[in-house]
């Protein structure tokens, strides 16, 4: 019996033989690459401390984009991930953006005023008693904790630059009972 061959030569066959496993490895090599991607685009963070007590807690976890300011600057209310001022490679910090680019931001008993306008903050849950003035820069944002008296934040360190803002605080992953979107803040304006 004569072989079936074509005007080409031989008709190439599918073997099931070692296909499993170059499927397994290119299912495994776009796993390990999704997951890159997300945790070069949303880390995973959690919160340490009291600092942004009673809006975020001790041992809570989020996910933060490092894209929302791609294209947009962070803006008053935002919650942000920002690298430490104080500390080289140090720890990373949870604040909310208070004060924006070349804005006066004054603090008088621990309420905040930008350009001699109060802003109403119904997420701090007691003023501290200090009181300052800072001007910032093109460049510098004004960030503070929601537990002001228990923060180390902007009125400590002062204005930060915008290039050690990792992102913005995203969503609650973790405890289940916190899990959602971070709202965004709005602001009032009293004119004093």
């Amino acid at each position: 019996m004569e072989p079936n061959l074509s005007p080409e030569g031989p008709q190439p066959r599918l073997s099931r033989r070692g296909r499993w496993i170059k499927e397994l490895l290119q299912t495994l090599l776009m796993i390990v690459a999704i997951y890159t991607l997300l945790n070069l685009a949303l880390p995973r963070y959690m919160v340490e401390g009291r600092s942004m007590e009673p809006n975020f807690h001790d041992g809570q976890r989020l996910f933060v984009s490092r894209l929302a300011y791609m294209f947009d600057a962070p803006g008053r209310g935002d919650v942000v991930v920002i690298r430490n001022p104080r500390l080289a490679g140090g720890e990373d910090l949870i604040k909310r953006v208070i004060g924006l680019p070349g804005e006066t931001v004054t603090i008088e008993l621990g309420r905040v005023f930008i350009n001699g306008a109060a802003i109403d903050e119904p997420y701090v849950a007691a003023l501290p008693g200090y009181s300052g003035e800072f001007a910032l820069g093109p460049d510098e944002y004004f960030v503070l904790g929601d537990n002001r008296g228990n923060s180390n934040d902007s009125f400590d360190f002062g204005p930060i630059k915008r290039d050690i803002i990792v992102g913005r605080a995203w969503i609650s992953y973790w405890p289940l009972q916190w899990l959602g979107i971070i709202p965004d803040q709005s602001y009032t304006v009293d004119q004093h």
